[in-house]
């Protein structure tokens, strides 16, 4: 997580998402980190969780074994 809250992550990250708007959490046995990101580039972003964006390769391939990603929309009441 460093390395996403550094001058180099924030400017990847910022490229795909607004990141003011990202809630992390990580589960209860510490076995998963997850985030609700709040996209504006979705093929970017698609690049960036799948480890094809070439600044973010490297971390990927050292820290990440599983990456799951969903789509939610708002629903009115």
């Amino acid at each position: 997580m460093g390395w996403m809250q550094s001058d180099e992550g924030m400017t990847e990250r910022k490229k795909i998402a607004h990141v003011e708007k990202t809630v992390a959490a990580i589960t209860p046995d510490k076995s998963a980190v997850m985030f609700k990101v709040s996209v504006h580039n979705e093929s970017a972003m698609k690049e960036f969780v799948s480890g094809k964006n070439p600044v973010m390769k490297p971390i990927f391939d050292e820290c990440v074994a599983n990456i799951q990603m969903w789509e939610l929309s708002p629903v009115k009441i």
